[in-house]
């Protein structure tokens, strides 16, 4: 199924680049297109998002009460998602479903021919940051360099937007740590793929910092202001504590 997979994209690849005339383009189209059929996976992965940190002041409260009942938490806690309808994998489950599409396009992109380019740009998509340097030294290798930084950059430029959401300093600062991490990360893992995986990962990164502006930030508004209404007019619920009943005791005579 796998193998497949792979081979159908491999054709879809193929024809595009035949329709355009070029490699480069025809890897851009095809993350395009991917994007954009994952699109409502990812919406619907916000949404969930949205409505677990709408929830998570109710579910912090619960836990903070609870913490001495093991039980009883478990109990309260099965209440509170079957009442909210939560689910705490709800947000992770899309992005867990297009994980095989991704790995699928890297194995793609790795195999495009080697006389391959993109426009003027790229002369060669399957040379590798190191190869090309290695082959033309650092002056002729820049703009592979160049696609690499941003393969970085735009790792870590999705991470500093959502940090600046934050309210609490701490994360905050984790968040943008981590995000530094992991566009340290990108970087040196990007300069041993050929740059037909860059030119994908960068189209990839460039869509989600632009559906991240213009969608995500949206539902994510949304959903949290429809969740906060809802609990709004919700009725107040009177949590009722029966007193045990004592035996009386028994008359002697």
């Amino acid at each position: 199924m796998w193998d497949w997979f792979v081979s159908f994209l491999t054709q879809v690849l193929a024809f595009l680049a035949n329709t355009c005339g070029d490699w480069g383009i025809a890897v851009i189209i095809l993350t395009v297109i991917i994007r954009l059929i994952i699109m409502p996976l990812m919406t619907r992965s916000t949404a969930s998002n949205a409505r677990m940190q709408a929830l998570q002041p109710l579910l912090q409260e619960i836990q903070d009460k609870y913490a001495d009942d093991p039980v009883r938490l478990n109990e309260e806690m099965r209440k509170f998602q079957a009442e909210h309808n939560f689910n705490p994998l709800g947000g992770c489950l899309p992005m867990f479903l297009q994980m095989p599409v991704f790995f699928a396009l890297f194995t793609v992109a790795r195999n495009v021919p080697e006389d391959a380019s993109f426009l003027n740009i790229i002369p060669q998509l399957s040379q590798s940051v190191t190869g090309a340097i290695a082959q033309s030294g650092i002056k002729g290798a820049l703009v592979y360099i160049i696609f690499d930084v941003a393969f970085g950059l735009l790792t870590l430029i999705p991470m500093i937007l959502s940090a600046r959401t934050m309210t609490d300093e701490a994360q905050k600062q984790q968040s943008l740590i981590m995000g530094f991490m992991m566009g340290a990360m990108m970087i040196w893992f990007g300069i041993q793929v050929p740059a037909a995986v860059l030119l994908y990962y960068d189209t990839s990164a460039l869509w989600q910092i632009v559906q991240q502006q213009l969608v995500t930030n949206r539902v994510m508004e949304k959903v949290k202001a429809e969740e906060a209404e809802r609990l709004k007019n919700q009725p107040v619920k009177v949590e009722v504590v029966r007193k045990e009943r004592k035996p009386r005791p028994k008359k002697k005579g």
